[in-house]
């Protein structure tokens, strides 16, 4: 028999009885974009790599000043110089900004790199960060994409390895909708469907996270939705809808007592550790996104419940006019963040099994123009790298004296994704996934793990 809210169909009534309006509150539950169940669905599928690795990256959205941040010239000249002076930090002979006070203290734990190359363009978008590929269709001149377009790293990690622990989403975005779409991403699904996408607690899945139904009304839908699919494999027995009730299960779990809300729930952290980290500022930057610190620490929450990966977006580091200011409002508030970030970690021994990158577009111009800001500069641009169980203390690469162009050294994004690929058990140039059309593809363009990070 199945229950619809009171309304009873029994034998073979099931099959005439129920009304259009029945049906598609049937299909409401799962509805509204993402589904739920299609998330946890990806968890059963192949498993390759580590079971307890897990990646966080940051995407600085709008392009910071690399030479404001961690390579800085205090020689060059007049019009190119920061105004941010360089410092020491824990590792003799390396300096960075003052910008960044507290990354100095913690050097010894993290990677900087200096000359990140790969940006065609430069064009605002996220798209490079998250696939390590150089171009997306919001190009002129596109990289070539497959049917579906090219799948983000979040997305591939699901469609390869699931989750760490049974009934939590491998992907979480926390990426809240912005006015320029790139910023707000959280790297998209491409070729490999919605039900290897983010799932976006605080941006459209938010109301996921927040039934409006009372706990009685959840176990009505509940019932509900298991008699449905009772009748349905009654129709069609022996194919994959016998799988779907223990989605379903966890798929309802989430919208209770689950162990996602149980990580999103900061109320549950030590007071000491939230005060680290500190709140920074929730509200979006222009049509950027929030410089916002307690993302850096539920990202630590959800790694360590057992999400594989996780993406946030930082600011709107866009600073054509007055880059003094907007480096003095945004740096400070990444520096504590990333850095609370990197010391939790070790000091929760969670350094070996999640690796951190945080980067940007692009980099900025050598010279500040007539605005007091600096434009956009596709040849050379920076990153942090920490965790991972790499080689860590260290910078990589060397600009000329105008911070315009990598001397030695240059680092591709796909060289970075080639190397959190190995942190994960995966070889990024054995393994492929099939686009639309069902033509494999690597996972990156034949780019190497870099060795100064892994060798």
């Amino acid at each position: 028999m199945l229950d619809l809210f009171g309304k009873k169909y029994v034998g073979k009534e099931m099959g005439s009885g129920l009304t259009r309006r029945d049906v598609l509150r049937i299909g409401s539950i799962g509805a509204g974009g993402f589904a739920l169940p299609e998330l946890l669905r990806a968890e059963k599928l192949q498993k390759i790599g580590s079971s307890n690795k897990s990646v966080i990256m940051v995407y600085m959205a709008g392009a910071p000043p690399h030479q404001d941040l961690i390579d800085p010239k205090p020689h060059a000249p007049k019009e190119v110089r920061s105004a941010f002076d360089p410092i020491r930090t824990n590792v003799t002979g390396i300096h960075v900004n003052e910008s960044l006070p507290m990354l100095a203290k913690v050097m010894d734990k993290w990677t900087g790199i200096r000359t990140m190359v790969g940006a065609p363009s430069g064009s605002h978008d996220s798209f490079m960060c998250y696939t390590g590929r150089p171009g997306s269709a919001f190009f002129d001149r596109p990289y070539p994409k497959p049917p579906g377009n090219w799948p983000s790293m979040g997305s591939s990690l699901s469609k390869l390895v699931g989750s760490g622990t049974r009934g939590m989403p491998p992907f979480v975005g926390l990426a809240p909708k912005a006015g320029h779409p790139p910023y707000g991403s959280p790297g998209e699904s491409g070729f490999l469907g919605t039900a290897h996408g983010p799932f976006r607690p605080t941006g459209p899945s938010s109301s996921d996270m927040k039934p409006v139904c009372d706990p009685g009304r959840i176990d009505r839908r509940q019932s509900l939705l298991a008699g449905f699919d009772s009748f349905r494999r009654s129709l069609t027995v022996g194919n994959d809808l016998e799988q779907m009730d223990s989605f379903t299960q966890e798929a309802f779990g989430v919208l209770g007592s689950s162990k996602l809300a149980e990580a999103l729930d900061l109320e549950k952290e030590d007071p000491r550790i939230r005060e680290r980290y500190g709140k920074g500022d929730s509200k979006n930057v222009g049509d950027g996104a929030p410089r916002n610190n307690e993302h850096f620490l539920i990202a630590r929450r959800l790694v360590e419940a057992g999400v594989r990966m996780v993406t946030l977006n930082f600011g709107r580091w866009d600073f054509h006019s007055n880059n003094t200011a907007g480096v003095k409002g945004h740096a400070p508030i990444f520096d504590r963040g990333l850095s609370a970030l990197i010391e939790d970690l070790h000091e929760r021994g969670m350094d070996k099994d999640v690796a951190v990158v945080a980067w940007g577009e692009f980099g900025r111009t050598p010279v500040i123009n007539k605005n007091g800001g600096r434009d956009h500069w596709s040849q050379v641009g920076c990153a942090f790298v920490a965790g991972g169980g790499m080689n860590h203390g260290q910078m990589i690469g060397a600009t000329n004296a105008k911070v315009a162009e990598p001397v030695n050294r240059p680092v591709h994004f796909g060289e970075v994704h080639s190397t959190l690929y190995h942190h994960l058990g995966i070889d990024p140039n054995a393994v492929t996934l099939s686009d639309l059309s069902g033509r494999p593809h690597f996972l990156v363009d034949g780019w190497k793990p870099i060795p100064e990070l892994v060798g």
